[in-house]
């Protein structure tokens, strides 16, 4: 029921007859999802248990209002344990950039050096799904001093990824950083062995 004191909101009737404006939205979201699918493909599921045994291998999500902007999400490994996870996301945020974040439970917390100087910025935000808090509010941190020792947390590591316009030449910068990330987890996995 509306109160009557209210006033009525008005239907931007242009924006939604543009045919044009809509068709190239739509377009560009599905160029996004090829792409975030693209990158997908490009790590067999062998590859992601080597990382992580227990992987549960990728997946491609979307939602249409985060802020008020649509997004599309990546999940590779997808193992979110707080004590033993480990997940590479790549976030497309429609209106605020393209990031990779990794997310790790209790043990596979090691490499904080190595993910800062790999670019990563660490989240300080309570909430390891606060997108808002971590890249608008910019709730992060670049040094190592200012980690705290969170136990039975998922810790959230995040990194912008600048974009161009050729799709190759974002496909190739995308997952040379997953391979990067996974360098990390792979020597932390074979330090935890010694």
């Amino acid at each position: 029921m509306v109160n009557e004191d209210s006033e009525m909101p008005q239907l931007d009737l242009d924006l939604w007859l543009n045919q044009e404006l809509i068709k190239r939205q739509n377009k560009l979201k599905s160029e996004f999802l090829f792409l975030l699918e693209s990158i997908g493909n490009h790590f067999e599921n062998e590859f992601l248990k080597s990382i992580h045994p227990q992987s549960k291998g990728k997946k491609v999500s979307k939602g249409n209002d985060l802020l008020g902007f649509p997004y599309q999400v990546l999940d590779l490994i997808r193992d979110f344990s707080p004590e033993s996870g480990v997940n590479i996301r790549c976030l497309n945020w429609f209106g605020h950039g393209l990031y990779l974040f990794l997310i790790l439970g209790d043990n596979n917390f090691h490499r904080n050096k190595a993910l800062l100087e790999s670019g990563f910025s660490f989240s300080l935000s309570e909430s390891p799904w606060d997108y808002p808090e971590m890249i608008l509010e910019k709730k992060i941190t670049d040094k190592l001093t200012e980690i705290p020792d969170l136990e039975n947390s998922l810790k959230v590591w995040l990194k912008s990824i600048p974009l161009k316009s050729d799709f190759q030449t974002n496909l190739n910068t995308i997952t040379s950083e997953i391979k990067k990330v996974a360098e990390i987890l792979h020597s932390s996995l074979e330090r935890k062995k010694e």
